[in-house]
């Protein structure tokens, strides 16, 4: 058994954070100690932070979960959402099997505020988080506007935050292999501050498990804080992991087959050691790593749950076992089995209720009952890698 196995045998979740940093390597200990005290790490520390193992994987997991505590305290968040996917049509050629809204080649300049338009008068009250940077620069296209012009008739037809989807990694040579169609950094960058500034939040993204390295995670992750120290439009940051089995990318031999369970851990962690102070809350993509990874990485500095996403339809057509529907109940229910307690937000992080209790309409999602039992050694951890699930972009 590998020594990152023997880390997380029954009784981890009992060793403290202090326990996990004496049994750390010396180097490891003075970096972990460094964000405890609120300094910031730069890319060679974050970079010596993605090769940990066993109890230095450990004590990495337990420091990115007492910064998440300090920073965001024992709730996790989750959200009442629903996802229209308009069109799956696209003219872009991704390698990635899934698009959330795609760019249709007749689209017209003005269905992206439209359809904004058309929400908002039979719903008034709804925030409507949509149009990545890729659909707004495709709107800039289609339209002839300048990009802040654009963006400020999004705003007034009713746009409320964007996903900051379509980042992939922030690095055009990566991006290349990926596809090669997609928006380059400058771009993206360009729509997040264009936003931002124009009092437009947004999420923020990185997708992991391709063709990409650990330096590239590094190296996002400081872009994204580079950004957030200017314009605090961040409301979240939200780690993806590829989706592979359908896509070409994969099939031709240039991509890898998604994550390994010690990625996820260690890129959820790191975020929130290179973010901590900038980005507070870190998503678990709970339709990429099914609930009982959600649940591992919930305990190694995330915080929020993700949406319950009523009637989202790509995933399922790309062949996921998850990502159609979770109720709020088997939200709260699966957030009490790691000992924390449920909240509902808005999309924008403010809390709509507290769930101290639980209540009647509390149930664990049908098939992981069965589990739930072994979840005190943290299951998930006891293979050597995992099949990702195939899911969405946010």
């Amino acid at each position: 058994m590998s020594k990152m196995l023997k880390a997380m045998e029954p009784g981890w979740r009992e060793i403290s954070w202090e326990q996990a940093l004496n049994a750390a390597s010396l180097p490891v200990a003075r970096l972990l100690e460094k964000s405890l005290d609120g300094r910031a790490l730069d890319f060679d520390e974050g970079l010596a932070l993605t090769a940990v193992e066993g109890d230095d994987l450990l004590a990495l997991v337990k420091v990115a979960d007492e910064l998440r505590r300090r920073t965001v305290g024992d709730r996790i968040t989750y959200v009442v959402n629903r996802n229209l996917n308009f069109t799956n049509v696209c003219i872009v050629g991704c390698a990635e099997v899934c698009i959330q809204g795609g760019l249709p080649k007749d689209l017209q300049g003005g269905y992206y505020a439209d359809l904004l338009r058309a929400i908002k008068t039979r719903l008034p009250e709804l925030h409507i988080h949509a149009y990545s940077p890729m659909e707004i620069v495709y709107g800039t296209e289609k339209t002839g506007m300048a990009l802040h012009d654009y963006l400020l008739m999004l705003k007034e037809a009713g746009l409320g935050s964007i996903p900051g989807t379509a980042a992939e990694i922030l690095d055009d040579a990566v991006r290349r292999e990926l596809s090669p169609n997609k928006l380059k950094v400058r771009q993206w960058i360009d729509v997040i501050r264009a936003a931002h500034g124009l009092g437009i939040p947004s999420t923020c993204t990185m997708m992991y498990g391709h063709t990409e390295r650990p330096e590239h995670w590094v190296r996002h992750l400081l872009l994204l804080r580079e950004i957030q120290k200017d314009t605090r439009g961040f409301t979240e940051f939200v780690p993806l992991g590829f989706i592979h089995s359908q896509t070409a990318l994969f099939r031709t031999g240039r991509a890898r087959a998604g994550s390994s369970l010690r990625e996820d851990l260690v890129v959820h962690a790191l975020a929130r050691l290179l973010l901590h102070g900038y980005i507070p809350n870190i998503q678990v993509s709970w339709v990429k790593l099914g609930f009982e990874g959600s649940l591992a990485c919930l305990q190694a500095g995330a915080n929020d749950f993700s949406g319950t996403l009523m009637e989202e339809s790509i995933s399922k057509a790309a062949g996921a076992d998850f990502g159609e529907y979770v109720s709020p109940g088997e939200f709260r229910a699966l957030i009490r089995t790691i000992v924390r307690t449920p909240a509902e937000r808005t999309t924008t992080y403010r809390i709509r209720k507290v769930f101290e209790q639980a209540d009647a309409e509390e149930r664990l999602p049908l098939g992981i009952m069965s589990r739930m039992s072994r979840m005190s050694r943290m299951p998930v951890l006891a293979a050597t890698g995992h099949a990702p699930i195939t899911g969405i972009g946010y």
